[in-house]
């Protein structure tokens, strides 16, 4: 028995944050019922990054295994009572519409309470639900730019330079996760529901938990340096540093030690705990200046023998055939009914007794809502109307069929 089975969740949201906490709890079990309106949901369409699925984009994929689609017009009466009659289904109800938008679909959390008084509804937002940045696109680049981390590293002068993924959706994602889980542990306890709020601005701050309070407890200005720094609050040397061949990452290095090593004794002269902060600088560049000197394989075998934390800079394709990488586990691959054998990242933690599966791959749009609907009670003759009058889409019979042949 998997750890959320017999926990229903209705996954309204789109993009990234609120797709990626509904899969983390599909994952572990749950039966996450992905609301689409008749379209699908607009994040199937987009080209992330340029990958163009037959059906479905790579984004989509990623984001949505272990869950069934039910495609459904909310703006329609009868499609709002559709959801109404699955919400007193479920436990769990997750949305991260713009402000307003849930109250005008008669889907916010006084009006489903109603429906569903032990109701966990979680509702993520960019900024928060009220306050003057309310309405403010929560977009991840802008976030991560209010949120200080970009003045922690790279040079004076120029510009910061955001992560190079989604960071702020990944955070509010597991905050919406680790708030549903919560939440349902409170109601197994106390028999009550509740409203959870997380937002995309809060999590990216919490998450910075040790930077931030360095500076409002310690009262450490952040600077960047000139040389190569990663962390205008650790020590150096530390950062990625170009090698004759590639790149090195290197991190918490005694100068002493990399002395010896690099035959420099320019470098016994510096302190780790003394010198790592006032000059940075000055260690920085004689370590950029050693590292050049050989190859990043080189330099792993001279440095991480002698008990060095140093590591090479991958690129993806670098990852995926990593020997660790395989020996984990770390990526899943399944076949998809329209876009053939996909391969994704996996997860993030393993549980013994009740371990995750992919069960079911992302779903094509509409492809089980009649499926949904008849463990709502409805009959096929009303389901079939409810489909010709629009109310509800369900899968084109290629994809269906697809699915058929897999079993």
């Amino acid at each position: 028995m998997k750890v959320l089975e017999g926990i229903r969740v209705l996954d309204l949201s789109i993009a990234m944050s609120g797709p990626f906490a509904a899969m983390k709890l599909a994952d572990l079990g749950a039966d996450v019922i992905k609301v689409e309106p008749p379209g699908g949901e607009w994040q199937r369409h987009a080209p992330a990054g340029g990958a163009r699925g037959n059906e479905v984009n790579a984004s989509f994929l990623s984001l949505n295994r272990n869950k069934r689609s039910l495609s459904i017009d909310l703006k329609s009466e009868a499609g709002g009572r559709l959801l109404r009659d699955l919400v007193s289904t479920a436990d769990v109800f997750l949305q991260n519409y713009r402000p307003g938008v849930a109250q005008r679909l008669g889907v916010d959390y006084e009006t489903l309470r109603a429906v569903k008084p032990d109701l966990v509804y979680v509702s993520v937002s960019g900024y928060g639900e009220t306050g003057p940045y309310a309405r403010r696109p929560g977009q991840d680049v802008l976030l991560q730019a209010m949120s200080g981390a970009l003045f922690s590293a790279g040079r004076p002068g120029e510009p910061p330079a955001p992560a190079p993924y989604f960071l702020v959706d990944a955070f509010a994602a597991y905050s919406a996760f680790e708030g549903a889980l919560a939440a349902l542990f409170h109601r197994q306890r106390t028999g009550e529901g509740q409203l959870v709020q997380v937002n995309m601005l809060d999590a990216i701050i919490a998450a910075q938990m040790q930077e931030i309070s360095v500076r409002t407890v310690g009262r450490v200005p952040q600077t960047r340096a000139e040389a190569i720094h990663a962390h205008s609050y650790i020590r150096a040397p530390y950062g990625v540093f170009p090698t004759r061949d590639g790149y090195l990452a290197i991190s918490f290095a005694e100068p002493a030690v990399l002395a010896e090593l690099m035959e420099d004794p320019r470098l016994a002269a510096y302190e780790a705990e003394r010198d790592g902060f006032s000059e940075r600088e000055k260690i920085s560049a004689l370590v950029e200046e050693n590292l050049r000197k050989r190859t990043t394989a080189e330099w792993i075998e001279k440095l991480g023998t002698a008990g060095v934390w140093c590591g090479p800079v991958y690129d993806y394709d670098d990852l995926l055939t990593d020997p660790q990488v395989l020996h984990n586990g770390s990526f899943v691959t399944y076949d998809h009914p329209t876009e053939g054998t996909v391969t994704t990242p996996g997860f993030p933690f393993r549980l013994s007794g009740s371990p995750q599966t992919v069960d079911r791959p992302a779903p094509v749009n509409g492809e089980h809502s009649h499926e949904v609907l008849r463990e709502l009670g409805l009959g096929e003759d009303r389901i079939d109307r409810l489909e010709q009058e629009g109310v509800i889409v369900r899968a084109r019979p290629a994809a269906r069929a697809a699915v058929d042949r897999r079993g």
